[in-house]
């Protein structure tokens, strides 16, 4: 059985946030993945930090510390030259967002439904929202598997919604199908929307529009101050087998549009101010999980089916370059210089030519190196058929268990002074020069 695991406007492209400002998910709260930072080539590994689980979210970097979630339910600060541990933050699930950084406080989100306020220098708790629970996206005989008639939750619905703050305001989706606006400075709630599904995505936030998608396969703008909608744009459907449906993907906002990706096969150009569809881009059935980076007129983003990387061109979808990973990737990229940097499943992560899709660049993850060779073959390239040992949902988490053994690289780098930051599913930080 084979599993498809598909899987100048606002802040302007390639503007990049002082310290001083809110640091989140993609660098900023227009999503855009671009670091002024030099461009690292892996040439050493200047520390890693062992957490005591799976670190599938991405690390967000704010005046000398690295703060990352981790399986183990905690949130992690580190000093972001030596990896020593400053606090560690407990929570009541795995911390499978990213979180934001603004105002001495640090947001983030935890499986057990609750968005925390951390005091960023000691620690402590500052506040609590309180959600309606966290659930992954679910569908009868989800991709396929077997029983047909089982209403089963969807084990490549990996990420939480990592909050966005801009204005003060902390914006963030939650299993219990809402989007919320939060009070930065107290966690009282300003408004709250309720979209047709689970949101995972993280919110945009630009010009006073929320941009976020949802499982329920539309995408919304919505208002930053009271959260009505301004426009919905509706994505593909599959009634049958459940796979080529839902968003997941986070949204860039630049030059004017919204660029995101969708479990439906296509890659999204809508216009910001109407959301008219500009452009799309046909993956083949592959899905696109992570969230796209843009600069300097061109948008990049991995597939997972297909296995690719592609750059587009931002204003018409014109395939810049196409290239092949070896293994899917729903790790979000990262540009600084004329690179592009991201993960993929099989405990790698590359740096690629910006111009023409050319790796020069790559890092293998210590879980990669112990557990690699039985899961690839003389190339290299990830058996995928190997992973799943039957058609049950029991057996996709079995062979989603051995494809995080390989230490997989979900989350998205982060690059600050000349060093990239990236989590694993092996547990580790590491810092790479």
């Amino acid at each position: 059985m084979k599993f498809r695991i598909g899987m100048l406007c606002c802040l302007g492209a390639g503007l990049v946030l002082p310290a001083s400002e809110p640091r989140m998910f993609r660098g900023g709260p227009a999503h855009t993945g671009v670091y002024a930072s030099a461009a690292p080539d892996f040439a050493t590994t200047a520390w890693t930090f062992q957490t005591g689980g799976r670190i599938v979210a991405s690390p967000v970097v704010s005046e000398g510390v690295v703060y990352v979630g981790s399986r183990d339910q905690a949130l992690y600060a580190l000093d972001a030259k030596s990896g020593a541990l400053k606090w560690k933050f407990p929570t009541g699930g795995p911390v499978n967002a990213s979180p934001a950084v603004a105002d001495g406080l640090v947001v983030v989100g935890s499986v057990d439904g609750s968005i925390y306020a951390v005091d960023a220098r000691s620690g402590k708790a500052a506040w609590t929202f309180k959600t309606g629970g966290e659930r992954r996206f679910s569908a009868p005989g989800i991709h396929g598997a077997t029983p047909r008639t089982e209403v089963m939750p969807d084990p490549f619905d990996v990420f939480l919604s990592s909050p966005a703050i801009a204005g003060g305001v902390v914006f963030v989706g939650s299993g219990d199908h809402r989007v919320y606006a939060l009070e930065l400075a107290t966690g009282a709630l300003k408004w709250s929307f309720e979209t047709g599904n689970v949101v995972h995505a993280s919110p945009a936030v630009a010009d006073g529009v929320v941009y976020v998608g949802s499982w329920d396969r539309k995408f919304y703008a919505l208002d930053a101050k009271d959260g009505k909608v301004r426009w919905a744009f509706e994505t593909g459907d599959d009634p049958e087998l459940h796979n080529q449906v839902g968003i997941a993907s986070s949204a860039a906002v630049a030059e004017g549009l919204i660029f995101f990706g969708c479990r439906d096969g296509h890659f999204y150009a809508l216009d910001a101010a109407t959301g008219a569809l500009r452009w799309q881009h046909d993956n083949h059935k592959g899905w696109v999980i992570a969230s796209p980076a843009v600069a300097k007129g061109v948008v990049y983003f991995p597939t997972s089916d297909g296995t690719r990387f592609k750059a587009l061109e931002a204003r018409t979808g014109k395939p810049v370059f196409d290239v092949e990973n070896r293994a899917i990737s729903f790790s979000s990229p990262a540009l600084a210089g004329s690179r592009a940097y991201y993960g993929t499943s099989d405990g790698w992560l590359h740096a690629v030519d910006l111009g023409s899709g050319r790796e020069v660049a790559q890092f293998q993850t210590e879980g990669s190196k112990q557990n690699a060779a039985a899961y690839t073959d003389a190339k290299g390239r990830l058996k995928h058929a190997a992973l799943y040992p039957d058609a049950t949902l029991d057996g996709i988490f079995v062979g989603l268990e051995r494809m995080y053994s390989l230490g997989s690289i979900l989350s998205s780098p982060v690059l600050e002074d000349g060093l990239l930051y990236v989590g694993s599913t092996d547990g580790r930080v590491y810092a790479l020069k």
